[in-house]
This record gives C-alpha cells, sequence and structure tokens, in this order.
C-alpha cells in the first residue's frame, strides 16, 4: 500500500540545441516542493500581502484580464475581425479565439524579410476522456484533407488538434465539427481544459466511473457564453448535440452546475455561474483515474482524481491539487510542480468539492501575472494545509483523510487487450502523435481504411499521444491487424522499449512558443539514445523519454526519466546536440554499472544525486568504463 506521490518526483532532466542554438543538459530536482511552513499565515495575508516570495508583485491586472472582461462573454472584437479580410485576427481576439479552441500561429520556415506572416489557425477538440466515434474521426480526417496540412495530431490531453486551417475557412471547419458532434469550445483557454482519463475501456465499476465523471465535470464546468453559437453557427442551435451528452441527463447536469450553498462558489453572472464574467486566472486541467492506473500523470493536474470503491461499489474519490509542469525560461520563479493530497470526499459530494477547488483558483489565483496565474503556485504560497482550509470554507464540510492506495503503475495500454464486455481493443502506437502519410508508412489512409471498413468502432486519444481502437468484435482481430500491417504501420510488436515510451510536442514551425526543435528531430535523437543504451549494456531497459521545444512542457518531459526541454534547468551548461552522446554515455554506463536490480533510470539519478553523476562523468573514461568492461545488465 502506498500513501506517496509517484517516484517520478526527482528525474533526470535534459536540455537540448539544434543547430546554433546552444543549450543545456541537465540533471534536477526540479519538482521538490518549498513547503509553506507557517501554519498560523492567514487567507488574507497570503493571498493578499505576501505572495510568497517566489513570485514577483505586479502593479496591475495582466492585459489578458481586460480582454476578458471587455469581450462580453468571449464574443468581441473577435466576431467582428472574423469579417474583416485580414488573414489574421487581433492581439485581443487572438487571446478571446483561445477559448473558443483556436490558436493562431504563423510557419516560420515561410517568413520572408518585408511580407507579411504566414498566418494560419490550429483547432484543438474538447474529447473528455479520449473517446470519440468513428464517424466524428472521419470528418476530422477530412478537415485535415481539405482546410488543414493533411495531418492530424493527437494531443498529451487526450484530443486531437487540426494545423492550418486559414482564416476565411475557419467557421466552415468549426461548422463541420459542430454538426458532426464535436466541439472545440473549452480545448484552449483561461478554463477548465480537456478532462483526461485512463483511456481503458475496462467493464470494471472503477474503469466506467472514471469515464463518467469524466464527462459530467466536463460539462458542469463547460463555459456557458452563447457566443461560440453566435459566432460558427450564426445563432442558431447545433443540429447534433456533442455525442458525450447523448446519455446524459442534462437537465441534472444543469442543476449541479448551478447549484448555489450560499458559500461563494456561484458568482452571480447571469451568463458563467462558476466562472464569471473573466472566467479562470489561467487554464485548469483535470485528470481522472482508478487505483494503481498512473496512465494519466495524475500529479501534474491542477486536480487529479482517484476513483475509489468497497468490492463493487463506488464510494468516493481521493483528489489531489496543485499539479502543473509549465515554466518561463530564464524566470526562476516558475516552476514544474507536482501536486498534494488534499484528501479524500464521498461519492455525492465530489461535483461540490471540484467547484469549490475552482472558485478558489477564480476568486485567489493571480490575475495580475501570467507567468504566476496556475493554482499551482496558489497551493506552493499558502501550503496545503492552508489551501485544504480555504477550500473547506467553499465546499462547507471538512475534506476527508486521503485513502491508502496500491502502488502505481505507468501503463500506455499499446497492443491488444479485452475490455471485460467479450469485446477486444487495441493500442496503436503513434510517433509523437502524428497521424499522417509517408514513404515508410500510410497511418493516415490505414485509420481512414479501418473506420470504413468497421464503422462500429469508436476511437480514444490516450495521454501519451497513441490511439486506442475499440469496440473490437474477436472475430475481426487478424483483419484488423493486417490492415495496419498492409499500409506499413508499426504495432507495439515492431517498435523499440525507447520508442515506445518517447513523446515530443510539436514545436517548430508552428508553435510560438517554441526556442528549437522537439517532434521533427525526436526520431533521430531516439535512435541515438537507443545506440548509446545498446552499447552501455542496456539494450532492452526501458526509458521513459520526452521532449519539448520550450520550457512550458507540453509533452510533459518533467515527469519523463530523460527529458529535453529547450532551455530549462542546468546539468551541463552551453551543450551543442552533436555532443549528446559524450554527454549521455557517462550517465548510462554508471546507471548500468551500479543500478539496483529493477530500478528505472530516473530512480537511480534521483538515489545518487546530481553531485555524485557529475562526479562519475568527470572521471569517465570511455576506453575503459564501456560495456564491454563490465557483465551486469539487468
Amino acid at each position: 500500500m502506498s500513501n506517496e506521490r509517484p517516484v517520478y518526483d526527482d528525474m533526470a532532466f535534459l536540455t537540448y540545441g539544434v543547430g546554433i542554438r546552444r543549450q543545456s543538459i541537465f540533471y534536477g530536482n526540479s519538482l521538490t516542493r518549498q513547503v509553506c511552513t507557517d501554519k498560523k499565515q492567514v487567507f488574507q495575508n497570503v493571498l493578499g500581502n505576501i505572495r510568497a516570495s517566489t513570485t514577483e508583485v505586479p502593479k496591475k491586472l495582466s492585459k489578458v484580464e481586460n480582454y476578458k472582461k471587455n469581450s462580453s462573454h468571449l464574443k468581441f472584437p473577435l466576431q467582428q475581425d472574423l469579417e474583416d479580410d485580414n488573414i489574421f485576427v487581433s492581439e485581443e481576439s487572438v487571446q478571446i479565439i483561445k477559448f473558443h479552441g483556436s490558436y493562431q500561429q504563423d510557419n516560420r520556415e515561410q517568413r520572408k524579410k518585408g511580407e507579411q506572416k504566414k498566418y494560419q489557425f490550429m483547432l484543438r477538440l474538447k474529447l473528455p476522456s479520449g473517446d470519440m466515434p468513428s464517424s466524428l474521426y472521419r470528418v476530422l480526417d477530412d478537415i485535415s484533407m481539405e482546410f488543414g496540412n493533411n495531418t492530424l495530431r493527437a494531443t498529451t490531453r487526450s484530443s486531437f488538434q487540426i494545423h492550418g486551417v486559414l482564416k476565411q475557412d475557419l467557421k466552415t471547419v468549426f461548422q463541420k465539427i459542430i454538426k458532426a458532434g464535436g466541439s472545440t469550445l473549452g480545448g484552449c483557454g483561461d478554463v477548465n481544459r480537456n478532462i483526461v482519463t485512463t483511456p481503458a475501456p475496462f467493464q470494471t465499476p472503477e474503469y466506467i466511473e472514471a469515464r463518467r465523471l469524466a464527462y459530467v465535470l466536463a460539462e458542469i464546468l463547460a463555459p456557458q457564453t452563447s457566443s461560440y453559437a453566435e459566432i460558427w453557427l450564426d445563432g442558431e442551435k447545433a443540429g447534433e448535440i456533442e455525442f458525450w451528452k447523448r446519455n446524459m441527463d442534462m437537465k441534472q447536469v444543469t442543476e449541479l452546475r448551478s447549484f448555489d450553498n450560499g458559500r461563494g462558489i456561484i458568482t452571480g453572472d447571469p451568463v458563467e455561474p462558476i466562472y464569471g464574467e473573466t472566467y479562470l486566472p489561467r487554464k485548469f486541467k483535470i485528470g481522472i483515474t482508478v487505483p494503481g492506473d498512473n496512465s494519466v500523470d495524475l500529479y501534474i493536474h491542477d486536480i487529479g482524481i482517484v476513483v475509489i470503491s468497497e468490492g463493487n461499489e463506488i464510494i468516493g474519490y481521493n483528489v489531489t491539487v496543485g499539479g502543473g509542469l509549465g515554466r518561463t525560461h530564464n524566470k526562476e520563479q516558475t516552476f514544474p510542480r507536482l501536486a498534494d493530497h488534499l484528501g479524500f470526499v464521498r461519492r455525492d459530494k465530489i461535483y461540490e468539492l471540484v467547484k469549490a477547488i475552482v472558485a478558489v483558483q477564480r476568486d485567489y489565483g493571480n490575475r495580475e501575472s501570467r507567468m504566476l496565474s496556475r493554482m499551482k503556485y496558489l497551493v506552493h504560497n499558502m501550503g496545503i494545509d492552508a489551501f485544504r482550509e480555504l477550500v473547506e470554507s467553499y465546499f462547507g464540510e471538512k475534506v476527508e483523510p486521503w485513502r491508502p492506495l496500491v502502488a502505481w503503475k505507468h501503463e500506455d495500454y499499446l497492443g491488444w487487450f479485452e475490455q471485460g464486455d467479450g469485446k477486444l481493443f487495441l493500442g496503436v502506437p503513434i510517433l509523437n502523435g502524428r497521424i499522417k502519410n509517408d514513404s515508410s508508412m500510410q497511418l493516415k489512409t490505414a485509420l481512414r481504411v479501418l473506420i470504413d471498413t468497421f464503422p462500429h468502432i469508436r476511437l480514444n486519444v490516450t495521454p501519451e499521444q497513441n490511439l486506442l481502437v475499440k469496440e473490437i468484435e474477436p472475430s475481426t482481430k487478424e483483419q484488423i491487424t493486417r490492415i495496419f500491417k498492409e499500409h506499413g504501420v508499426a504495432l507495439v510488436e515492431d517498435i523499440s522499449v525507447i520508442f515506445r515510451d518517447s513523446m515530443a510536442c510539436p514545436a517548430f514551425p508552428l508553435c510560438p512558443l517554441a526556442v528549437t526543435e522537439s517532434e521533427r528531430i525526436m526520431p533521430n535523437i531516439v535512435k541515438r539514445i537507443e545506440t548509446l543504451f545498446h552499447h552501455c549494456g542496456l539494450s532492452k531497459v526501458p526509458l521513459i523519454v520526452r521532449m519539448t521545444g520550450c520550457p512550458n512542457g507540453c509533452a510533459r518531459p518533467y515527469t519523463a526519466e530523460l527529458g529535453l526541454v529547450g532551455q530549462a534547468f542546468v546539468y551541463k551548461d552551453k551543450v551543442n546536440e552533436a555532443e549528446l552522446e559524450t554527454v549521455l554515455e557517462p550517465l548510462f554506463a554508471y546507471y548500468r554499472l551500479e543500478k539496483q536490480r529493477g530500478e528505472r533510470f530516473g530512480d537511480f539519478c534521483f538515489r545518487k544525486g546530481k553531485e555524485a553523476l557529475l562526479e562519475y562523468a568527470q572521471n569517465f573514461n570511455p576506453e575503459t568504463d564501456s560495456s564491454k568492461n563490465g557483465t551486469k545488465t539487468d
């Protein structure tokens, strides 16, 4: 039994660079919390006057707060900007359109001096738990070919992104998604984002409950503004209700959303009862899972929820708060953070508790500096005990102590599994989440053939950027396998253990925050790491490798065993990409030499500590300390 956060609390991290960008390699204890020890601090002092030493105190609200306030619940000036002839929208609308599920981007590689940037838009779907019918996927596939860049991208929050949409086509694309029973509202912006769950469609009570709760919470926390329909459907009601609502009691959901316990959760705003006119200070993320299944990286969310049962009865949930991975380069007051244990709540109280936590972030989160506005900084500054007390003042009762759990295990659900209802599901690895065709693999075509041949199947995007094919009749297993093989699609048995556990964000050329490459160079980086692992006698040892093009951590590098982050914490400073093997070989050799049986690379680095790693690397001799001079391989 375990009451502890997972062992990935402290991992080995690496920053990297390509071309002329020289960056840093590091091993870091970046997720260690500095817990507030003064238990006598009252809320007003903590939040109103001192904002702990890790923060700067700006003198006024951020400009995005004013954009939200002046938008009339996410309508202006976006509605006007979409009607002009420009290929871009205004600065204010760039922020407002995020709430509608879209980011304005430009292709850096198409920039030319003296010419206008090549603006385009990315759309991100809202897919609670990552589940979707094949009919919606078919529409997305069509959109990507007709209006996008002919690819789809599975995200680390179990959703899909469409890149390359021009402004003139935005309304058409939005309408196609909505009319197919999909939505992008809340895919981005300062609201609750896509709720992720363990993707496995097992038919046990705990797994069923995780999915059910995700759907209900997604709707309780969904923006209620009419601007989405007014802008994209010209005020008309959507012809198709979102697919996840079709089996929900929406009257009950509305009652749960609007219920007012009189303790400040409900704002009084006539449009947004939970969010109010300025919504949340920053994005908000929720992950839901079952004991032992850490496929969602539970401790990196604003709220983490674990389904707790006794026998076959769901009795309640363990709840974590204050996780988050983003940071800002050269701003040491920003940092990744793992969540704390808030406690346990009975099943019928979970909705009010989640609303109470959201309300605390709404009312006390930092609206002055956006780099310090995530709820993790609020929890960090107050300390978990004071934060829990504040939540309880909104909730109206005490949060019960955390229930003991079994040890966590990293799960990716690749390969064939039984669902538990007589049907099967297949986990298909998607390299960096990019669904495309190329000379070696026709993944996009394979998926289209699959859903056209078996229209009853459902798909599920996983938090690892992979795809589950669900609702498979056992009699079709061989046929489905053959479809993938005929199109050159590698299944789990065809890929290495390191490729299996690798992820990268898109980065160049479209992400405006990227400072270097990620997705496009990740395959080559992984091959080089594999070669080095083999050289060090670690050929079959798994390693979680994740890469991002900036410190924001979209691919969750800070919870990897080896994280590659564009400009971040320093293990060794200013290392060129060409020196990757030279810097990593002594670390891998040291790991091979002194790791304990079954010990993962990240755990080994944490146990040894930074100084020991540096000392070994300094004295390392590749001629005498290579794998050829030892026999230990486990």
